[in-house]
């Protein structure tokens, strides 16, 4: 007959193995979940884009009525019906993972903020704002995870970091930028208690990206080199100016999300939805000097620069189109409606690496352009090591895999002279006493 004893420690230790793989299988749902809602968010921001591009292409003056109108649209119900969904959402995040209590974070990451995150993010698209969508698919996968943690007797550590990365993997197609994003960037440390569950969650939001939409780069593969020699110029060129150039992307943001002071600070406060749309009107003529270019994430017009062709039913990019599509991004952010800044700041850096191939000329222009964005993305997330895994990662260039990383150190270098902290921790500390906009 077994002991009492034995017998309440293998019980023990039934109840410990279920609680252990109780907690490893709500990672991989979670996971399986988060990948699923960012391929639904990508095919939908596709979605917007064309219509704003079908609108248009058959009213060239639309702009100047769609943004305005979208842009106050969003704002308002942004502030009154969906509070906490403005901005990127990585912020939101990184201060939820600081409060304690459910009810603080739920103000922050929610199934309703999620949905209204999706929703205004597609009406600022098909407004033509210049917003990415990687951002907030952080966090609507960190509002997943932390949805789905409420089903555990027990807390669940590390849910919104995984939620997080698991965001950024799916997105990009990248695993590998989604575990360093999570890291680097959401948790400035590395957690070995978490790392194990962020990686199965990574995974899962990973092969769900991938069954879904196949086995793909997000901007292709190239066969980029830079050799030993003169060519290396490029690398401490493109950092100092991309860098500086992020730097001041993110000195804008921190200072309009902290709130201006004097009397135009004052105005703002008072009427913000007005604002909004003042930001919309000159997203708007960004566009009508850049040929329209300027208008959604950048995704085409960087992949148009990496293939070293214009498209065949668009005109080259013109070489404002780096600078425009800096300010059309500081705009849309800046207005208060939802919307991220990654695939724009990619874009940017393609554009900033095509004016640099200008003087630059015995310099591929595929070269400067990935070191451009791996540059320009440092500099505004101070984050070098995630920015270089994510530009290696979408690109697949292995050639370039040193030129990258030097680049990227000499950018956050440059960037930190303009702006001493990364902009997503910098606009964090706006949500820690109460939500405010970005």
């Amino acid at each position: 007959m077994t002991p009492p004893s034995l017998r309440r420690t293998r019980l023990l230790a039934r109840r410990i193995w279920l609680l252990r793989w109780r907690r490893r299988a709500l990672f991989v749902a979670g996971g399986l979940a988060v990948g699923a809602a960012a391929v639904a968010l990508a095919l939908l921001a596709d979605e917007a884009q064309r219509l704003f591009r079908l609108i248009e292409g058959r009213w060239g003056w639309a702009p100047f009525l769609l943004a305005p109108a979208g842009f106050a649209l969003s704002a308002w119900l942004t502030r009154t019906v969906f509070p906490g969904a403005q901005g990127s959402g990585i912020p939101q995040v990184m201060a939820a993972r600081q409060l304690q209590g459910t009810a603080a974070r739920s103000k922050l990451v929610s199934l309703r903020i999620a949905a209204g995150k999706v929703l205004l993010l597609l009406l600022g698209l098909a407004s033509g704002a210049s917003a990415g969508r990687e951002g907030p698919t952080v966090q609507v996968g960190a509002s997943i995870m932390f949805t789905l943690g409420k089903l555990s007797p027990r807390r669940q550590p590390g849910l919104l970091l995984a939620g997080s990365a698991a965001g950024i993997a799916a997105a990009f197609n990248a695993p590998l930028a989604g575990i360093i994003f999570g890291i680097e960037e959401m948790s400035r440390s590395f957690e070995t208690r978490t790392s194990g569950l962020i990686l199965g969650t990574v995974i899962a939001a990973g092969l769900t990206s991938l069954a879904t939409l196949g086995d793909y780069t997000y901007f292709g593969i190239t066969a980029a080199t830079l050799p030993i020699g003169p060519q290396w110029l490029a690398v401490p060129v493109v950092g100092v100016i991309c860098g500086l150039a992020g730097g001041v992307f993110s000195r804008i943001l921190i200072v309009f999300g902290a709130g201006l002071r004097g009397g135009v600070g004052a105005w703002i406060a008072r009427h913000p939805v007005w604002f909004a749309a003042l930001c919309g009107l000159g997203v708007a003529l960004c566009g009508l000097a850049t040929q329209g270019h300027v208008f959604g994430t950048g995704y085409e017009q960087a992949q148009m620069v990496l293939r070293g062709e214009p498209g065949l039913s668009a005109p080259p990019l013109s070489a404002w189109y780096g600078p425009f599509k800096l300010l059309a991004t500081a705009l849309s952010s800046i207005s208060g409606i939802p919307g991220g800044i990654f695939s724009p700041s990619l874009a940017v850096g393609a554009g900033l690496g095509q004016d640099i191939g200008l003087v630059l000329t015995f310099v591929p222009v595929k070269v400067l352009a990935i070191l451009a964005m791996a540059a320009y993305l440092t500099g505004v997330v101070q984050a070098p090591i995630t920015s270089f895994v994510i530009v290696s990662e979408m690109t697949a260039d292995h050639a370039l895999i040193l030129p990258i990383m030097l680049t990227c150190l000499i950018a956050d270098a440059a960037a930190r002279a303009v702006c001493a902290e990364g902009v997503y921790q910098a606009l964090s500390l706006n949500f820690l006493d109460k939500p405010k906009d970005v």
